[in-house]
């Protein structure tokens, strides 16, 4: 009689390695806000947290006031505010307005998987 094998899936190893993220690797963040105000604030507390949670140790987050450095909205072609940009590992990555949503971010960030 004939043994048959399990086919593997192939995207669970993917899934796997995009939960964990690869290790000892660096993410390079800057986090762009308009002034002191509510939005901002949320954001700046949901990008800390989210990297305190799951990139300790590994990660550099710059915050840009655009009320103080308007010039650095230009280069980066920065339309709306807060924006949040993953600048390494690559794929360069944007996120544009509401950081509420974790979830959103940490898939974006490819530190989980999407469901």
């Amino acid at each position: 009689m004939a043994r048959q094998r399990k086919a593997k899936d192939p995207t669970a190893g993917l899934e796997k390695a995009a939960q964990k993220g690869v290790p000892g690797q660096r993410y390079v963040l800057r986090l762009y806000v308009a002034g002191i105000n509510p939005r901002s604030s949320g954001a700046i507390r949901t990008v800390t947290e989210i990297c305190d949670e799951h990139l300790k140790d590994r990660y550099e987050l710059e915050i840009v006031d655009l009320y103080q450095q308007p010039t650095l909205a230009k280069g980066e072609q920065i339309i709306a505010v807060p924006t949040l940009i993953k600048k390494l590992p690559v794929p360069l990555r944007r996120f544009i307005g509401d950081m509420a949503d974790k979830e959103r971010i940490l898939v974006g960030l490819d530190l989980r998987a999407k469901k």
